[in-house]
């Protein structure tokens, strides 16, 4: 894999940066069509140059730039009743995702919450909707699930993104501004324990101001797609994103993806 990426480098560039060019504006364009998925890409290929935890900090500095920005849209449409319990779940949940991160085999977690989601994008492809609109209790168990997620792996918007894209009362629209919103708010607290556990540093904001450009453009070329998109091309690109995240965060893969 590192082969490939040093073979697509011009000569004379740093392979580093190549790579991290690379993530960022791919990463980018899923994160402006979608309005999620932006770590899910860029997490798995910055680890290969990078330490995963500057990989992580790389994903706060270049996401909050664009992530306050791009909520402004949305911010009015957002479904609040729905939005802040699943903020509320992932704040509580964030902090003991960390935890566990740094105490528990990471692959044992990485197996199970790769395997679960993968089963449920698969109900999902397969037809399967959940009905009926969401109550707190679930929204909080959802967005426990998401700090979770986030804490262990950098999979916090998978659980997000399978519970409003199961809904068959929620359009792409409205789930694209809860999405958005959900994200732009998430980014404050994020940065917050980021900072605390000193994993938000000068070093890793310095490396991510090279590739505000790139992820920017990504952002900018993803919306503009969005606009021209059906609502079934859009779940089934959402539906792809997430299964393709799910199967690239399987240890399996690690020797070739560079984890260490």
């Amino acid at each position: 894999m590192e082969e490939m990426f040093e073979a697509l480098a011009p000569q004379g560039f740093d392979r580093t940066l190549t790579v991290l060019g690379l993530a960022a504006l791919v990463g980018g364009l899923v994160r402006g069509f979608t309005g999620f998925g932006f770590a899910m890409i860029f997490m798995p290929l910055a680890g290969l140059v990078v330490p995963l935890p500057m990989a992580s900090a790389m994903i706060w500095a270049l996401d909050a730039p664009f992530a306050l920005p791009l909520a402004a849209r949305s911010l009015k449409h957002a479904a609040w009743r729905e939005v802040l319990p699943l903020l509320i779940g992932a704040t509580v949940t964030l902090p003991l995702g960390l935890w566990l991160l740094l105490t528990l085999p990471s692959s044992v977690m990485r197996w199970l919450i790769a395997g679960l989601i993968i089963a449920a994008v698969l109900a999902l492809a397969a037809g399967w909707r959940w009905r009926g609109k969401p109550g707190l209790k679930l929204s909080f168990g959802v967005g426990g699930l998401s700090g979770l997620g986030a804490g262990l792996a950098q999979l916090g918007g998978m659980p997000l993104a399978i519970f409003w894209l199961s809904a068959q009362n929620k359009s792409a629209v409205q789930m694209r501004h809860d999405l958005v919103t959900y994200f732009a708010c998430a980014t404050l607290v994020s940065g917050l324990l980021l900072s605390w556990n000193g994993i938000l540093t000068a070093a890793a904001l310095w490396k991510a101001v090279p590739l505000l450009l790139p992820y920017g453009l990504g952002i900018v070329v993803g919306s503009s797609l969005y606009r021209f998109a059906s609502e079934g091309t859009f779940r089934r690109i959402a539906y792809g994103v997430i299964a393709l995240a799910a199967l690239i965060s399987l240890p399996l893969w690690d020797g070739w993806l560079g984890h260490s």
